[in-house]
């Protein structure tokens, strides 16, 4: 166990110090790393990529191999004191390994939500604000399009909006075009209410865009402590789901290392520990992905 744990360290002191021969190699393998992502993963994924990066919080390839050491070692830990076997922890420490993109990718897109959130805030108020003066909802969006106060994917999406609107003449098209590809509360009860106001000819729609303001307010105050709650909740659960693994440490104590090992012995309780590992690992993972879902959408 100790050799494991001085393997780990001198790896990560080795890539941490190293920055002339290595710094190409690493260039390399990222390059090797980006080509796979581009040829196999989908249209989301390459998009939330772009989006990370332009907003510079795109793990670099030092935060990758620290990501691997961390998690590896971690994997390694639990793997020999589950089994004492280095061949079972060499595979366990690649497997853990081979996760560590799927984290960053659901870390990425929890950051793209968010992102996309605060558009799709600053769209809803402003368009509300615009309508107030230009009493116009494909005016209201050109004022939008026009502020510069949003950013692409929206900004693309609302000049899309504004030619479907000019192409057919009505906004119903435009309308269900955004929901669909922005499926926010806020998004379709503002745009519910537009319609209303365009087909039923209101006269006085400023009381009704008020109070849309103030839902639209508190829908945010809501996702915001959402946010923070899960933060919350995200670090409780890491704590839970290592106790859980460290309950077999905790039956060493009990009956002792060498009954332990003579139990080990016994075929099926190789497969027994098998099964807890995996069942945690499962449990860990969803809750991950639980964490970094979208924010503030249906």
């Amino acid at each position: 166990m100790e050799l494991v744990i001085w393997i780990v360290i001198a790896l990560f002191i080795f890539i941490y110090r190293k920055n002339d021969g290595t710094e190409t190699f690493y260039n390399y393998l990222k390059q090797q790393f980006n080509f796979i992502y581009e040829k196999y993963a989908p249209y989301s994924y390459q998009t939330i990529s772009a989006k990370v990066k332009e907003l510079k919080q795109e793990y670099t390839f030092k935060d990758y191999v620290f990501q691997m050491v961390i998690i590896g070692g971690i994997a390694g830990a639990l793997a020999y004191l589950y089994f004492y076997n280095l061949i079972i922890v060499i595979i366990y420490v690649g497997i853990a390994i081979a996760f560590v993109p799927y984290l960053a990718f659901l870390r990425s897109k929890r950051i793209y939500s968010e992102y996309l959130f605060e558009q799709i805030q600053i769209y809803t108020t402003n368009v509300i604000m615009e309508f107030n003066t230009t009493q116009s909802f494909v005016k209201s969006l050109e004022g939008v399009r026009d502020s510069g106060i949003l950013e692409n994917p929206v900004l693309d999406d609302v000049k899309t909006m504004i030619d479907m609107s000019y192409q057919n003449g009505t906004i119903d098209e435009s309308i269900e075009y955004f929901n669909e590809k922005y499926p926010y509360y806020m998004v379709k009860n503002m745009h519910q209410l537009f319609l209303q106001i365009t087909k039923e000819g209101a006269r006085d729609s400023g009381e009704a865009l008020e109070n849309m303001s103030m839902d639209i307010d508190a829908l945010v105050e809501g996702v915001y402590r959402d946010q923070m709650d899960r933060k919350q909740f995200h670090t409780k659960f890491l704590t839970f789901g290592m106790v859980l693994f460290l309950l077999v440490y905790v039956l060493q104590v009990l009956l002792g290392k060498a009954s332990y090992m003579q139990l080990l012995g016994n075929w099926y309780v190789p497969f027994i520990l098998h099964g807890i590992i995996l069942i945690n690992a499962y449990f860990l993972l969803t809750g991950e992905k639980y964490y970094n879902d979208d924010v503030g959408v249906e």
